[in-house]
């Protein structure tokens, strides 16, 4: 649910799934699940049809979560109602992506694979953030590793978290048992030896499982590198966009795009804001404040003579691009970003 230019991450998924010509998704939820289901319906504002399974239980009227793992909820919703009884697309919510569903359908199809996972070769440094892929000459999957360290990782080939399933592979999954995906379902279908395959796609694919991966998105984004992403609001100067009825002393600030100024900000005389910048609506930088390659997020205040730098910003608390957080009245914010406060 985190914005990218002012959409949650899922939105420009659920918005790709819909262009493919999917039409039904479900979605697997757990922690504050309220949040996706009421922001997104049953989804007939994007033209598919959208339900909900919730991993957790209702007790002494509340509920709890009680997460089964990325197979173990899978497993969870195909035997309630039978939803994985046709060939499936599993994707992770974390990730923007432009992928070609299509031409990957017809690959895991012609191949007559069981499970289809989509790759992306990463620097061997890197591996250890992601499940790593080692395939024979004709793509079938011999071998998975969860996170290994660059040095036992027997390839760069990376999970993207795009996975085609065939019904059949949703049998291997325990019922009411946490089981993962990667660590447990994959490595068992290596181990039987079924018709598992990688395929190597070129696609854009930015994963933003971290903080500080957020904060490096949004950079690129703003820098435009993301070509199937636009910016909103009107551009009235190059690199500067604005959203409706902004307050800007134009004559007597300092503006470097690219810069996004939603609807209501309030920019005093003296303010210098430096892109890439995103500036959230109902936002306020006071006089003489700078603001230079961050984020500021709805109805943030940023106090005179202030300077923030490189951060994202909210009314109760700021994170640097390292991922470190810092909340409101902790004295290394004050020192940090002072008085940036809604």
């Amino acid at each position: 649910m985190i914005p990218i230019l002012g959409k949650p991450v899922m939105e420009y998924l659920i918005e790709h799934l819909a262009r493919s010509g999917v039409k039904e998704i479900m979605v697997n939820t757990a922690h504050m699940h309220t949040k996706i289901e009421h922001y997104f319906g049953n989804g007939q504002q994007y033209g598919v049809q959208i339900g909900y399974s919730y991993e957790g239980a209702y007790e002494h009227g509340e509920i709890i979560p009680r997460p089964m793992g990325s197979a173990g909820g899978i497993r969870k919703i195909q035997d309630f109602g039978g939803f994985f009884d046709t060939t499936a697309i599993v994707l992770c919510g974390d990730a923007l992506i432009d992928l070609d569903i299509g031409a990957a359908l017809f690959e895991h199809r012609q191949k007559k694979a069981m499970v289809s996972i989509v790759t992306m070769e990463v620097p061997l440094s890197e591996v250890s953030s992601y499940g790593i892929v080692e395939t024979d000459d004709d793509g079938r999957v011999v071998s998975f590793q969860e996170k290994p360290r660059p040095e036992n990782a027997r390839s760069n080939l990376a999970s993207t978290g795009i996975y085609f399933f065939e019904p059949e592979v949703i049998d291997l999954i325990p019922p009411g048992e946490v089981y993962d995906i990667g660590s447990q379902l994959f490595p068992l279908l290596v181990e039987k030896k079924l018709p598992f395959y990688a395929q190597r796609r070129f696609y854009n694919w930015i994963d933003i499982g971290r903080v500080t991966d957020y904060w490096q998105v949004l950079q690129r984004v703003l820098r435009g590198e993301i070509s199937h992403m636009e910016m909103p609001g009107k551009e009235i100067k190059p690199g500067i966009w604005v959203g409706l009825n902004v307050r800007v002393d134009w004559q007597n600030v300092k503006v470097e795009g690219p810069v996004y100024i939603d609807s209501n900000t309030h920019v005093e005389s003296g303010a210098e804001i430096i892109g890439p910048c995103w500036i959230s609506h109902g936002s306020h930088i006071k006089k003489n404040a700078k603001v230079t390659r961050s984020v500021l997020f709805e109805y943030t205040r940023i106090s005179e003579g202030m300077t923030i730098s490189e951060m994202i910003v909210s009314p109760r608390y700021c994170v640097d691009k390292f991922g470190e957080t810092f909340y409101q009245g902790d004295d290394r914010c004050t020192l940090r970003w002072g008085d940036a406060r809604g």
